[in-house]
């Protein structure tokens, strides 16, 4: 009786998600490699170094930048490492990229380019609003659902060599039929693992009550600590001190603060007495740091981060829970193997189709045959 129950679920809840799992699953084959994709395709992104040159201050490119563009409010430089162009973080309709090394700007580039559309593809199905974004949650709790009765109908009968054959291998020599069962067993039983990372991650991302429960789970019954919000002491306010230190920031962020990846590193422009300045350092196989910074003393204020080394193991997962979901947590073979999964993943509604369509189809053949019989 369990076993038609799930099979009636896995059957049911595949096609009713299906064509939402599919672009969902194509548009993240995408995103795995959207920074290389990025990097071969965008010449404006890349910025030759002569002779080792050092960075210009965040305070000289602001100075360049604002008078090439007037009237544009800027609030923060994106230093993307050497060789690289520096992403200028500013009130515009346009993304602007300048050598950080000369301030020239390398290119102006659309905002709603086409990674945008594939990650408005990803997180909301191209619909406005909440609605997209609700869907694309629900579709992955029910994915998740998927990969569990998946694996219970995938769980061979009997573990004799006919019984791991069927559960292991695909019968490449068998009718189309055949094939596609076991493209769809098969093949969903080795991308299970990543797919439960991707499904997992992407529940943390979607709905607060699984990211609530799933750190109170990995970290024994404990809540999740609250934001805190700090600010710069407006009682001790220096004359110039503003762009001066906000250049002591940003060396202080790459020589001394940032540990993995030095050379990247996101610096904000404070706009009022009681902002902080703002570091992203540690930028590196897709997990981040902030650090906040008092304006005036460069203190570093209690909404910084704890260095990830130093994380707890639930914490750990939350900060990287973006670097696992996209495949970035051990660089370019993990990677690979997630695009591969994803791929896998895009492919079991059409197999898994199919096999329903397959067995329908002798049903309505026999009731089309019965239906012409003529009587005696």
């Amino acid at each position: 009786m369990l076993k038609k129950i799930n099979a009636w679920l896995h059957l049911w809840l595949g096609l009713a998600s299906g064509i939402v799992v599919l672009i969902v699953a194509v548009t993240g084959c995408i995103l795995v490699f959207e920074q290389e994709l990025k990097s071969l395709t965008q010449p404006w992104t890349h910025a030759e170094r002569p002779d080792n040159a050092a960075y210009l201050p965040p305070s000289v490119i602001h100075e360049r930048v604002s008078k090439r563009f007037p009237g544009k409010e800027i609030h923060g430089i994106w230093y993307y490492g050497h060789g690289k162009a520096a992403k200028m973080n500013m009130h515009s309709d346009s993304v602007i990229f300048v050598n950080p090394y000369t301030a020239a700007v390398t290119g102006i580039a659309d905002p709603e380019d086409f990674f945008h559309f594939i990650l408005d593809g990803h997180v909301g199905l191209w619909i406005e609003g909440e609605v997209g974004q609700a869907i694309v949650s629900y579709a992955t709790l029910v994915f998740f659902i998927l990969l569990i009765t998946g694996m219970v109908l995938w769980w061979p009968k009997k573990w004799n060599r006919s019984g791991r054959d069927k559960s292991f291998k695909v019968k490449w020599k068998a009718k189309f039929k055949r094939v596609n069962y076991d493209l769809h067993n098969v093949l969903g039983f080795y991308s299970l693992s990543i797919a439960l990372i991707l499904a997992i991650t992407g529940l943390v991302m979607g709905f607060r009550w699984f990211n609530e429960g799933f750190y109170w789970l990995n970290s024994g019954g404990k809540t999740q600590p609250a934001y805190v919000t700090s600010f710069s002491d407006t009682t001790r306010i220096y004359q110039n001190a503003g762009f001066n230190n906000v250049d002591l920031a940003f060396q202080k962020g790459i020589t001394e603060i940032g540990t993995y990846n030095k050379d990247a590193i996101i610096i904000s422009f404070p706009e009022k007495p009681s902002d902080p300045i703002d570091l992203c350092v540690d930028m590196y196989n897709g997990s981040w740091r902030y650090v906040y910074l008092d304006q005036n003393t460069l203190a570093e204020l209690p909404s910084t981060q704890v260095h990830i080394d130093d994380l707890k193991w639930a914490d750990w997962l939350r900060r990287t829970n973006y670097a696992l979901h996209v495949g970035a947590i051990g660089g370019m073979p993990t990677k690979i193997l997630f695009f591969l999964a994803s791929l896998i993943c895009a492919s079991l509604p059409i197999t898994g189709f199919y096999i329903w369509w397959g067995k329908r189809k002798p049903a309505k053949t026999r009731a089309k045959r019965f239906a012409n019989l003529k009587p005696a």
